[in-house]
Parts: structure tokens; C-alpha cells; sequence
């Protein structure tokens, strides 16, 4: 099984059934007062590889709305943007990859635009860039490609794991601390991923009423009992969603996708996680 990593070096960029179409349309009708429910791609990455049309097709087919994609298995901007359509499917997020250089960054942007995203998050770090030097500039240069960003007509975005919770040597507080206290928040959001704040042994709840507003975005994946808390779908473990995503409406909570690092069968999963989050009355 591919890491993370690995998936995100291998990336570029680069006929649906009536009868399809019509139960994923059906599927994913609007209930009222209910955020959709989005999904992020990474999740389904196995089976996106082998068949990227049919997938999202699927995807739709459960009732998802939205995706956020993980690289675009060199399909084309238009080519990407033309298979939503066709599913009926939205993609207001991406994850991109932290930038060698402004003129790589600019080249995402462009292509991000050209598919119709709202905003870009920058996923990870490579353990490499774990230090605490790296930390110490990372919120300027979250600034600069914010700045970047918003000139694209896009938010800028940057997603948790458990090692931004790491102590912070040069003020206090956690990294993600520090993040969150020297970015401009015109310039740059954060998508919470509740797992991983909860595998880091720190209280989504907490985080969020600590920096209101500051998470647009989230991901969804549960986790089972401590001390291991592994992933698993959402609701079978032991994260309060609804506690959770209420909080999270009330400071103006966009998008959330639900995602599975490691699913054994990423469409039945992904169905799972979909059933139970819909049976929520929030």
C-alpha cells in the first residue's frame, strides 16, 4: 500500500451510463439545512488508478457531492473538469503538495483554476522538513503562497496531522500553535483533520474554540479506542461527530470530507462513512 508520500511523487496532471448518472443525481439530491458531504479522493486511490470515471461515477452514485482530490492521475484540467460535470460532482478543494518554488506553485494554481477549486491545502510535510527551523518560516511562506493564492482568486489551505503537535522550542505552545498564531488569516486556512488531532492526543472541540474561524475545511475519519486509535470509519469509533461538527458550523465550517488512509475496501468504506454521516441530524 502506497504512503502518502509516495502517492504525491507519483501524481500529474495529465463513457458514463444514463442509468448511472440519473442514481447518482438521485442519490445526491439536496436536503435542506444539510452540508453536503465530500469525500477526499485519497481515500479511493486504488481504484481511482484503475478506472478514474467509474470511480467518481460510484462515488456519486453512494450520494457524495463533493471530492477533494489528491492528484488528478494525469488527466488534464479540462479532462477533470469534464468528468464532474458528467457526475454531477463538485471539487472545491485539492491538495497540493508544499511548493519547491513560486513558479511551481503558480503552475498548480493554474491548473487548480482552470478545474474550478476554491481552495488549495498543502497536505503534509515531508519528514524530512520536520524541523524546527522549518517551522520557525513556515508561516511566512504559508503567507507568500497565500498571497499567491488569493491573487488566483483561491484560499490557501493547510492540512494537520499528529506531528504539528509537536512542542514548539521557540515560543511555547505546539507548532501548529505557532502556525495558526503567525499566518494571516486573510491569507490562509486550516483544514482540521479530527483524527489526527485526536491521535495526537489534543481535543478537536478545544482546538477549535482556541482559534475561532480558522477551519473551514475539515476531514472526517474516526478513530478507535486509545491507546492505538487507528483509523476507521466514521462512526465506528470513538470521535463525537456530532459534537464535533456542530462546533464546527457554528464558526462558518464550508467543506468536510471524509477520508480513510488505509481502507481495506475503499468503496465500502467510503459508502459506510457516508451512511452514517448522513443519518445525522446536524
Amino acid at each position: 500500500m502506497q504512503t502518502r508520500r509516495e502517492f504525491l511523487g507519483t501524481l500529474g496532471l495529465g463513457a458514463l451510463g444514463a442509468a448511472t448518472l440519473a442514481c447518482a443525481r438521485q442519490a445526491a439530491s439536496d436536503q435542506p439545512g444539510r452540508m453536503p458531504i465530500g469525500i477526499q479522493l485519497y481515500t479511493l486511490r486504488s481504484v481511482l488508478e484503475r478506472d478514474f470515471d467509474g470511480t467518481l461515477a460510484q462515488v456519486a452514485a453512494i450520494g457524495y457531492r463533493e471530492v477533494e482530490f489528491a492528484g488528478y492521475y494525469n488527466r488534464t484540467p479540462a479532462q477533470v473538469r469534464e468528468v464532474l460535470r458528467r457526475t454531477g460532482l463538485s471539487a472545491p478543494s485539492a491538495h497540493i503538495p508544499l511548493p519547491a518554488s513560486d513558479d511551481a506553485w503558480q503552475r498548480s494554481l493554474d491548473d487548480a483554476r482552470a478545474i474550478g477549486h476554491q481552495w488549495v491545502v498543502i497536505p503534509w510535510l515531508d519528514p524530512s522538513l520536520r524541523t524546527a527551523d522549518t517551522f520557525a518560516r513556515l508561516p511566512d511562506r504559508l503567507n507568500h503562497l497565500g498571497a499567491m493564492t488569493k491573487a488566483a482568486g483561491m484560499r490557501q489551505g493547510y492540512h494537520n496531522h499528529d506531528f504539528e503537535f509537536g512542542a514548539n522550542p521557540a515560543g511555547g505552545g505546539t507548532y501548529l500553535d505557532a502556525m495558526l498564531t503567525h499566518t494571516d488569516p486573510a491569507l490562509v486556512d486550516f483544514e482540521m483533520d479530527v483524527y489526527w488531532v485526536t491521535k495526537a492526543g489534543s481535543d478537536p472541540l478545544a482546538l477549535m474554540a482556541k482559534y475561532p474561524g480558522r477551519f473551514p475545511l475539515l476531514h472526517l475519519k474516526d478513530a478507535s479506542a486509545p491507546p492505538a486509535r487507528d483509523i476507521v470509519d466514521v462512526g465506528k469509533g470513538t470521535i463525537d461527530w456530532p459534537s464535533v461538527l456542530k462546533a464546527a458550523r457554528s464558526q462558518g465550517l464550508k467543506h468536510a470530507f471524509v477520508e480513510h488512509d488505509q481502507p481495506t475496501d475503499p468503496l465500502a468504506s467510503a459508502r459506510a462513512s457516508y451512511n452514517y454521516l448522513s443519518s445525522l441530524n446536524v
